[in-house]
């Protein structure tokens, strides 16, 4: 009898565990149209990026670039970013922040 009780939750738990993986394909993740969306760079921020209209992800993937290309992550902290002088207006004058405030400053420099 408990054979049978066993048999019985096995059955049961498969289905259900191909109703959760048909719900994690159903449900792929979407890109978000505003992040997708081209903005126009600031004129200190076109010195970087270019003034051509880019999306933001390709936006800080070039600051990132430039960011690596000029060794300007700090050696210490890793999350603080130095400015130079290209850099300080697009900062707000700062000498250095972190790379979560970076992404603020820069949406504040897109139109």
């Amino acid at each position: 009898m408990a054979a049978k009780k066993a048999a019985a939750k096995k059955t049961t738990a498969a289905p259900a565990a191909k109703k959760s993986a048909a719900k994690k394909t159903e449900g792929a993740r979407k890109p978000n149209a505003s992040f997708m969306k081209e903005m126009t760079p600031s004129a200190a921020l076109a010195e970087i990026v270019g003034n051509k209209p880019l999306p933001r992800t390709e936006v800080v993937k070039k600051l990132w670039a430039y960011i690596k290309k000029n060794n300007l992550q700090d050696a210490k902290n890793k999350r603080q970013i130095n400015a130079d002088d290209k850099l300080k207006p697009i900062f707000g004058g700062k000498k250095n922040v972190t790379m979560f405030e970076m992404t603020s400053l820069v949406n504040k420099q897109l139109s």
